[in-house]
């Protein structure tokens, strides 16, 4: 079984991204190869006859990969919306298998993989099959992304809870500010509420990066995240 971990979201647009790098960047810390993955993303912008995945050729750039974006990211769609969608709209239908060659592909020659999904849990890819059915057959433990401000709580128990009656494994909780914090009582509260009403553990509050850069992704996740819960998995 692959070691490493799915990162999802409570939502689109809460900085799965940004938590999938600094998680590759802490983890090639200790010392142990990683690489990143986004299996399906939407929203790419054409570059002759390729579309270009611009989280996927991120990641690769962070992990440091010299596979081709292909592997990273072997589903490209043009249209930024539901994966189900885009797909009707552009006349295909998403391939699990080819993705899930991909993965296995990737595991042979790296001790750990981060992949990334596509917004939350309930975001359709096929009709009757979800982020969570492509999770679950990756057999990754999630880490669940979340933003900071008010109505986090109700996502993120909602998306921890409806994960564990599905049967899988929530590795933990990762609160990402995507701006520069703005102190409000929601801010302040919220970690301290879902670490005690979460059956699944905060690994950390992310702050907002100034820059990309390996270093600032490095010094971020060493200080913000909890590594002695992330290296149990790995």
């Amino acid at each position: 079984m692959a070691k490493g971990f799915f990162v999802t979201g409570t939502d689109t647009g809460v900085g799965k991204t940004v938590i999938s790098a600094a998680l590759i960047k802490a983890i090639g810390l200790l010392g142990i190869r990683v690489c990143g993955m986004k299996p399906i993303e939407t929203g790419c912008t054409k570059e002759g006859n390729a579309l270009m995945p611009s989280d996927g050729i991120f990641l690769k750039s962070i992990a440091h990969m010299d596979e081709t974006i292909n592997h990273i990211t072997p589903c490209c769609l043009k249209h930024p919306l539901a994966p189900m969608v885009a797909a009707e709209m552009e006349g295909t239908v998403i391939n699990i298998n080819k993705i899930k060659k991909a993965f296995e592909e990737l595991t042979k020659s790296y001790q750990s993989i981060v992949v990334e999904g596509i917004g939350g849990l309930l975001v359709p890819i096929n009709r009757d099959y979800f982020v969570l059915d492509l999770a679950r057959e990756l057999e990754l433990p999630l880490i669940i992304v979340s933003r900071p401000d008010l109505g986090t709580i109700n996502h993120t128990l909602l998306t921890v809870n409806y994960a564990q009656k599905e049967g899988l494994k929530v590795a933990g909780i990762i609160i990402n500010h995507t701006y520069l914090s703005e102190d409000g009582m929601a801010e302040k509260t919220n970690p301290r509420v879902i670490q005690q009403l979460s059956p699944a553990p905060l690994l950390g509050v992310f702050p907002y990066l100034h820059s990309m850069s390996d270093e600032e992704f490095e010094r971020a996740g060493l200080k913000n995240l909890n590594m002695d819960i992330i290296k149990g998995y790995l």
